[in-house]
């Protein structure tokens, strides 16, 4: 008979005694006694409520409304959300391993639906949904004791489950380890779902749920907290250069599986599953299932604009998975230079010219025609991802250049957008975006071409923009 190796004595030894450990904590949390009570602390994203002071267990009480209601999911889109708390996520929990929950689940009388709630940091059947299926204009208690610290999901498991979570009912409730963690500058709440319409993505008005589509698992929007651009703008997540950034992360899901990124820049430290026992360094990107949560820390360097992603990348630029982290304090050019030079590269080596500083840069363009064509080339490598390559934009998050009334209307003010960036709230063909427009360090060359080849594309107006122009209204970037 073959015996099949585990690894090491010493490894089977080490598990052995974690194990072990692992089964005294549960047995220390089961019979840690039980001081005084006071009422949860929740919060709406992407806040969430401070740190455990207490150095004991207690009885913490939550209640937490049921409301079926109508919101924005994006722009001139509206939806009928059932929530935990009136938002999407769920109100964000935050209790102290060892503490006894009492859970009062109450279901507005307007609302339509039963609903329940399965926590995923209980240890009983259903994670507390068969304790707290509750009618409209009912409440329903339990009880749990936190015996596992960590960070887990909460939902609805009231049938069709699909259902009920497709339509937002999910958040997290944190259960801090005993020591509790690690001071943080800030701590945001971030969830990320999927949600499934009748009408395809941007069609207005108000969307009824798709059984269908959450079947077939093809969302039209990929989320996070709640809708399209919930946390672009001025609602951005914020942080100054030193600072360190927690996030928690949650996927409602009810299908997709995130793959967590924040663009330009590491995690430190993640908690992958949400496991405060085992986290791991420097990490790019991280897969959070599901019905799952992760945490991760990270310093912040240098200022500017972090955009965050799910990056399963579709989903961020073209069904809404995206977030931004805006940065302020003083540069660090050995940290991060940004662009110091802008060559044009000629692989065949004809028709160049030299600018100063031995720059090769291309030929001028002799005709509109000729500047149009070097205008596509300079668009596709700097303004396509944003834009799309159709002109049209993300919505809520990319205004669109196809027949775009904010350019059309003035060939200055766009000059000046292109070279001195825009930060501030803009209405193109009707819409709002709350976006970010860096400054280019383009030529102006560079963008009398990208410009005129807009202008000459999409419907637009059809004018050209020489280099002069640019010159003229050019606005120095701060």
């Amino acid at each position: 008979m073959r015996v099949r190796s585990f690894g090491s004595g010493a490894a089977m030894a080490a598990l052995l005694i974690a194990g072990a450990a692992f089964a005294a904590s549960r047995e220390d949390n089961l019979n840690d006694p039980i001081t005084g009570q006071e009422n949860a602390v929740l919060a709406d994203a992407p806040n969430v409520p401070p740190p455990v002071q207490r150095d004991h267990a207690t009885k913490i009480v939550v209640h937490l409304e049921v409301r079926e209601l109508e919101g924005r999911l994006a722009d001139a889109v509206r939806y009928t959300f059932w929530t935990f708390g009136g938002h999407v996520p769920g109100k964000f929990i935050r209790i102290r391993e060892g503490d006894l929950v009492e859970m009062h689940l109450d279901n507005h009388p307007d609302n339509k639906m039963p609903h329940n709630i399965d926590l995923h940091a209980v240890n009983g059947p259903g994670g507390g949904a068969a304790a707290s299926l509750t009618a409209p204009g009912h409440s329903s208690v339990f009880s749990f004791k936190a015996l596992n610290p960590g960070l887990y999901v909460y939902h609805c498991a009231t049938a069709p489950v699909a259902m009920h979570i497709g339509n937002g009912m999910y958040g997290m409730i944190l259960v801090e380890p005993k020591e509790g963690l690690p001071k943080v500058d800030h701590e945001y709440y971030v969830m990320q779902g999927d949600f499934y319409t009748q009408g395809a993505n941007g069609d207005q008005g108000l969307q009824p749920f798709s059984m269908a589509k959450v079947i077939d698992e093809k969302p039209e929007y990929v989320v996070f907290n709640g809708s399209v651009g919930s946390t672009v703008g001025d609602k951005a997540l914020t942080a100054k250069v030193g600072e360190t950034v927690r996030l928690f992360v949650g996927d409602g899901g009810p299908n997709l599986v995130s793959s967590f990124h924040v663009i330009g820049q590491i995690f430190d430290v993640v908690y992958p599953e949400g496991n405060l026992a085992a986290p791991t360094r420097n990490v790019q990107t991280t897969m959070i299932p599901a019905g799952g949560a992760a945490i991760v820390q990270f310093q912040m360097s240098v200022p500017g604009t972090f955009i965050i992603v799910d990056h399963s990348i579709e989903r961020a630029f073209n069904r809404g998975a995206l977030a931004q982290l805006k940065v302020s304090g003083e540069e660090n050019k050995l940290v991060y230079s940004g662009k110091t030079f802008d060559l044009v590269y000629q692989p065949e080596g004809t028709g160049i010219r030299v600018a100063g500083q031995g720059q090769i840069v291309a030929p001028a363009a002799q005709s509109k025609a000729e500047r149009i064509e070097l205008g596509a080339g300079v668009f596709a490598n700097n303004c396509q991802a944003c834009h799309q390559a159709d002109g049209e934009g993300v919505p809520d998050a990319f205004p669109p250049l196809a027949k775009s009334d904010y350019l059309n209307g003035d060939k200055i003010r766009a000059i000046k957008t292109v070279t001195g960036g825009l930060e501030t709230k803009l209405t193109v063909n009707g819409h709002d975006f709350n976006g970010v427009m860096p400054a280019w360090s383009l030529s102006d060359e560079d963008i009398a071409d990208v410009l005129t080849y807009v202008y000459n594309t999409w419907g637009n107006s059809g004018q050209e923009v020489t280099p002069e122009e640019v010159r003229a209204y050019r606005i120095k970037a701060q």
